[in-house]
């Protein structure tokens, strides 16, 4: 069972291993409510995993760290297990997908651990440590559906309601579900009256499907770039716990996600990965009920694969309405786009990739396709300057 003195007991073990983390106002993230944020990307290791990880693994008796121990992951629950057993001198394998960030694989194999990579999603690693575990007897880690991971993870709760008595709302990312039913056993217990939200990419909603079908069960598929909550399948004791104490479970996209990334660096100074900025990504694009609350949204992580960071950037600009793609149909003649780039240029815009297309079937010989990527600052001037150029007679495609 998971209590709150399993919990207390998880903080006293973890007070010289994971940092108390700091929380941050930050009142540019939203107009409505007041938002905090937990900033367990800057926790060791940069994810809260560090805690379940330590704690399951410093309850272990001599016999089961004797055997090695093999843990499944997309990455950060690696690296905490991966730390655990560094300090404690066990041997360890992690299974991961084949598809992991660079950086998460590489920051595992500097602990110490061995790293498998396995073909497909988190999902098919699990199996593949499951195969290991009956195999040679390996004590296994679960990354989430496990008492003591969940206790761990649940002193976050803890360190939250210490600095922040009044709380109103907690937004937690949800993946198989061991962060926010740690954290919402110790809300709903010490703080009942505190909404606990937990939030989910739409393609990779499991947790979500299962509250609203009254059933877990596996999704066919898991799909966005938040490679920490991409879990075909919420835990069982996870499901158990969410039930009980969870408010609401809602879902973002993979762009609100982005622009919530962007947010996060321009606004805040924070590096937050996808699973890491979901949480913020709720609160900026109004899918909860907020308004005058004092809102914590945890940000779990900050192990980004800078390899795709630029192109998160550029989804977070365009869905933000900081960047734009104009497609104009002109009569193909001398001038034309001097005439564009000078109303888009008076118009506050800035020109930075063209376009010319005039191979279309379909189009007149003479006409032709321009398509211009510009950098604008918001929503409202991009309206702006889509009206400038159709007040000029150029229209958009």
């Amino acid at each position: 069972m998971v209590t709150l003195d399993k919990i207390y007991h998880a903080a006293f073990a973890l007070k010289d291993v994971a940092r108390q983390t700091d929380l941050i106002f930050a009142p540019n993230l939203s107009n409505g409510s007041k938002i905090y944020l937990k900033t367990e990307n800057l926790q060791l290791t940069g994810s809260f995993k560090l805690r379940g990880a330590y704690y399951k693994i410093s309850k272990l008796s001599d016999e089961e760290k004797s055997k090695g121990i093999i843990a499944c992951s997309a990455g950060n629950h690696a690296q905490g297990v991966a730390l655990a057993c560094e300090k404690n001198n066990i041997p360890c394998i992690i299974c991961m997908p084949d598809g992991a960030p660079i950086s998460k694989v590489e920051a595992t194999k500097q602990y110490g651990a061995e790293v498998l990579l396995v073909k497909g999603t988190y999902d098919d690693a699990y199996d593949k440590a499951l195969e290991l575990q009956k195999e040679k007897g390996y004590t296994f880690i679960h990354p989430f559906d496990d008492e003591d991971v969940i206790a761990g993870q649940g002193t976050i709760g803890l360190e939250i309601l210490s600095q922040l008595s009044e709380v109103d709302a907690v937004i937690v990312p949800v993946g198989g579900g061991g962060l926010i039913s740690g954290v919402a056993h110790v809300i709903k217990n010490l703080k009942p009256d505190c909404k606990v939200y937990g939030v989910q990419a739409v393609g990779a909603a499991g947790m979500f499907e299962a509250v609203k079908n009254h059933e877990i069960r596996r999704l066919e598929s898991s799909d966005t770039f938040a490679d920490g909550i991409a879990v075909k399948r919420p835990g069982d004791l996870t499901y158990e716990l969410t039930c009980q104490s969870v408010d609401q479970i809602i879902t973002v996209t993979d762009d609100e996600i982005a622009a919530a990334i962007l947010t996060l660096m321009e606004k805040q100074k924070l590096v937050a990965e996808g699973a890491g900025a979901i949480s913020v990504a709720a609160a900026m694009f109004n899918k909860l009920p907020l308004d005058g609350k004092n809102t914590v949204c945890i940000v779990s992580g900050g192990n980004i694969d800078v390899n795709i960071l630029n192109r998160v950037i550029t989804r977070g600009l365009i869905m933000s309405g900081r960047k734009t793609t104009f497609t104009i149909a002109l009569v193909d003649k001398p001038g034309q786009l001097t005439s564009v780039s000078d109303i888009i240029s008076k118009s506050g815009g800035n020109v930075v990739a063209v376009d010319y297309d005039n191979s279309d079937p379909n189009m007149p010989v003479n006409s032709c396709f321009l398509r211009l990527m510009v950098e604008t600052k918001g929503k409202e001037h991009i309206e702006f300057i889509k009206t400038e150029l159709e007040r000029f007679g150029f229209g958009l495609a």
